[in-house]
């Protein structure tokens, strides 16, 4: 299945699922990297790897239109899902609609817990055991989709939000592949 990845930054989550996707027997394939910062890391890479980019501001355009712009990038790629990696904008309800059930983010935190920022932060203050990270699909309401797969990274007594951060940056790379991959096995075989 044809995918689409949205990224703002580095693109840490986006290259785990690229290399991933070039595994034998992996249900899909990255198809176009495109992001709302052109100076996004993340497409350097992809070009790197041979990947078709798309990048746009969305400095000075409203949200609709620059939505408008990458659901057309991506439609143009011939995407069947559009999978947000480390992509820190909201999306309009109209465009998150038309992408039901075929959208997908990871989330730095054990949903439903701590939607939103400073997930790491919320979960040492909070005392709590563990952090983590959430794949789940993308609705209109933030980070409240269904989960689609999780996993559990322990809080140490010395962490700092920092250093749980980069642990859980570990394990995501780890789960979001796999959700990916399960689920859109899942959906091909309902089709």
């Amino acid at each position: 299945m044809p995918v689409a990845v949205f990224v703002s930054g580095k693109g840490t989550n986006m290259a785990a699922l690229l290399y991933a996707s070039r595994q034998p027997d992996c249900p899909y394939e990255i198809i176009l990297v495109a992001a709302n910062d052109p100076a996004a890391e993340a497409l350097v890479l992809a070009e790197a790897e041979g990947v078709s980019t798309y990048a746009l501001s969305h400095k000075g355009m409203s949200r609709a239109d620059h939505d408008s712009a990458l659901e057309t990038a991506a439609r143009d790629a011939g995407a069947e899902y559009i999978v947000l990696a480390g992509y820190m904008r909201i999306l309009t309800p109209e465009f998150v609609r038309r992408w039901k059930g075929r959208m997908l983010n990871i989330h730095p935190s054990l949903l439903p817990k701590y939607p939103g920022l400073d997930t790491h932060a919320r979960a040492i203050a909070a005392g709590d055991r563990h952090g983590g990270a959430t794949v789940h699909l993308v609705t209109e309401d933030l980070d409240a989709g269904e989960p689609l797969g999780q996993v559990e990274v322990a809080i140490w007594p010395s962490d700092t939000p920092e250093k749980l951060a980069n642990r859980v940056r570990v394990a995501e790379h780890q789960l979001y592949p796999r959700v990916l991959a399960d689920y859109v096995c899942r959906m091909q075989e309902r089709a």
